[in-house]
């Protein structure tokens, strides 16, 4: 995993520019703290921050290989699961290698099959390739857009990056967000492509980028296939199996420490114990196993603040201990305490890392927190997310208003009574020009139109297919980007088995009879992991990443937001002060979770203007 950045100009000499490639280079310092490299041509300048994870000595970047025509450079994040396969046929096909990492594998794939070579990569991942022998950028994508790429076009070429920091870094991107990309902002739609900054787009997931001297192209290698599936109900259930065994095992392989996140719902606990079981298992030469490690959150007091609501109903950290004990992780929760969630640096830290003001608050800040403990220990963890998207495990999918509504179910759920505008940080004039309903029934309109119906669908089979299209491909892009940003801020790289591929496609098309087959969310997970975990865990009712409910907590962000109305900060420009004083007369100990967020909301809001001062053009 790393950070990357470039820039290709035809009509410039970019050998000159090493101090301006240096700087972008810099600002991924965080994703990859182990080495940097650099690479200029003419006309294209690269830049690598690394964060070693297979081939320590080997894998350093920009990564070159010569031939007759030109040199054929390689800047690459992330891990392909398959490159052991990969480089075996490609040693058939004569070619050398002169390390065991998987980056120089995707170099010569590319030089063996072109942009082509996309289609048999199997991981997440993001890379540019600088092919001098036709002076041309070829830019790609993970299926799934676990890994991500950015880039801005300019007169004469392109810049790019793994975040938009690295591209702003440059003089000629426009540091600027006008109403569109104000509307991504808070939306909560992630529309593919949008990068919210002026100009600046990202890299498709299963898409591919190519930029030479006639211009700028893109296409799409992926996108989810509606296939017929015709497996019965038990062979469905073993094919889920066999293939999670198989992607955690790949997932698996690292040259440093690596360990898994555990929450002790179904998802993280799957995954926890088939990494137990595949590490417990004895190597090739008789030598012994190892216990997968473990980490989990938890809070101070937790246990006498929590109160049970209709999202949380348990905590977690009974179920995360039984499952360590039952698949006998070494486990270890890392308990945070309000002040440390509350702290200005790390909402700092937070928006710095995301580059944008929309966070999750404490559920950022304590995922920062969390992450950074962890890096201590591991460089690779192992994650649940995206099970709920895949095998249908959200609560509103199982609601039948839900699964009629005309909206993003995910809306349909939150964005009601006193939540129902998610722009209420702003005042009136922006909230008129925003148009969010406008906005959101358009890019509903424009998501629901990708899906395609199978054969001889029924209504209510379509309409389940439909609703998981839009959770694949909208609402586990903010869940991927929220937790690569936050991970890759702290130099963790966070794998996510549930999104390979072959699952994703093999599940979305189970229908949905059969995914619910035992009348619960996530029937075919439940199945196919059933003898490796606790009873406790497998009738467990999902909850959602945890929350801190500490008063001292929300104490802090009162006095933070007192001391900012006692300023003439930029954000109330956006924000009435009024919004904010009503909030602070609120009594921390009884505040309602919808109005802490809505102060949350706004010191977001300022931090980010203070980082970044984006030129508003509204």
């Amino acid at each position: 995993m790393c950070g990357m950045t470039g820039w290709v100009s035809f009509e410039r000499d970019l050998t000159q520019q090493r101090p301006q490639l240096d700087a972008m280079t810099e600002t991924m310092a965080c994703r990859g703290p182990d080495a940097r490299g650099v690479w200029l041509d003419r006309h294209a300048a690269i830049g690598h921050r690394r964060l070693a994870v297979i081939d320590l000595e080997g894998g350093t970047q920009p990564m070159v290989v010569p031939t007759d025509d030109g040199p054929v450079t390689i800047t690459y994040t992330g891990e392909v699961y398959n490159y052991t396969d990969l480089k075996a046929e490609l040693l058939r096909r004569g070619h050398r290698f002169q390390t065991k990492s998987d980056t120089e594998v995707v170099l010569h794939g590319y030089l063996e099959w072109g942009e082509a070579v996309a289609e048999r990569l199997n991981g997440m991942f993001a890379f540019a390739v600088w092919d001098s022998r036709v002076e041309k950028l070829v830019m790609i994508r993970d299926r799934m857009g676990v890994k991500p790429l950015y880039y801005y076009s300019t007169d004469d070429g392109v810049i790019f990056g793994s975040e938009p920091k690295a591209i702003l870094a440059n003089p000629l991107a426009d540091r600027a967000v006008d109403l569109a990309g104000l509307r991504e902002l808070v939306s909560f739609t992630q529309t593919p492509g949008s990068a919210v900054w002026c100009g600046m787009n990202e890299v498709l997931p299963g898409g591919v980028v190519c930029v030479d001297r006639s211009g700028l192209r893109e296409r799409r290698y992926w996108t989810l296939p509606t296939r017929p599936h015709t497996d019965d109900l038990k062979t469905t259930v073993s094919t889920v199996r066999e293939l999670l065994e198989d992607i955690v095992s790949r997932q698996l392989v690292s040259d440093v420490p690596r360990c898994t996140l555990l929450s002790g719902g179904l998802d993280s606990s799957a995954i926890t114990a088939l990494a137990a079981a595949k590490l417990g298992r004895p190597g090739e030469h008789g030598e012994p196993g190892e216990k997968v490690r473990s980490f989990a959150v938890d809070f101070v007091g937790r246990e006498d603040d929590f109160v049970a609501d209709e999202l949380r109903g348990t905590t977690d950290a009974p179920y995360a201990l039984e499952v360590a004990a039952h698949v006998g992780s070494q486990h270890e929760s890392i308990v945070l305490d309000h002040a440390a969630i509350a702290d200005p640096d790390v909402r700092r830290a937070v928006i710095t890392a995301r580059d944008s003001p929309l966070s999750l608050g404490d559920m950022d800040a304590s995922l920062y927190l969390l992450f950074q403990a962890i890096r201590r220990q591991s460089t690779v963890a192992l994650s649940g997310e995206s099970a709920d998207e895949v095998f249908g495990g959200y609560r509103w999918f199982h609601q039948p208003e839900v699964q009629a509504a005309q909206t993003f179910p995910w809306m349909a759920v939150f964005v009601s009574g006193a939540r129902a505008q998610v722009s209420d940080r702003f005042n009136a004039d922006i909230t008129a020009a925003l148009d969010l309903p406008s906005y959101i029934r358009d890019r509903y309109s424009d998501a629901v139109g990708e899906v395609q119906r199978a054969d001889g669908e029924s209504d209510h089979d379509m309409r389940m297919r439909v609703m998981s299209h839009l959770h694949l491909t909208r609402f586990v892009r903010m869940l991927l980007e929220r937790k690569d940003r936050i991970s890759m801020a702290v130099g963790l790289e966070v794998r996510v088995p549930f999104c390979d591929h072959r699952l994703v496609e093999y599940v979305y098309n189970v229908p949905w009879a059969m995914k619910t087959f035992d009348g619960r969310e996530k029937s075919l997970l439940r199945a196919a992991t059933a003898d490796l975990l606790p009873q406790s865990v497998l009738n467990r009712v999902k909850a959602p990443y945890p929350a801190t409910l500490d008063p001292q907590y929300t104490s802090s962000l009162l006095q933070q937001s007192k001391e900012l109305l006692t300023t003439d900060d930029p954000v109330f420009g956006l924000v009435d002060r009024g919004f904010l004083e009503d909030i602070t007369r609120h009594d921390p100990a009884t505040m309602p979770i919808d109005v802490r967020n809505g102060m949350e909301r706004v010191l977001d809001l300022s931090t980010w203007l203070d980082i970044y001062k984006p030129q508003l053009r509204l």
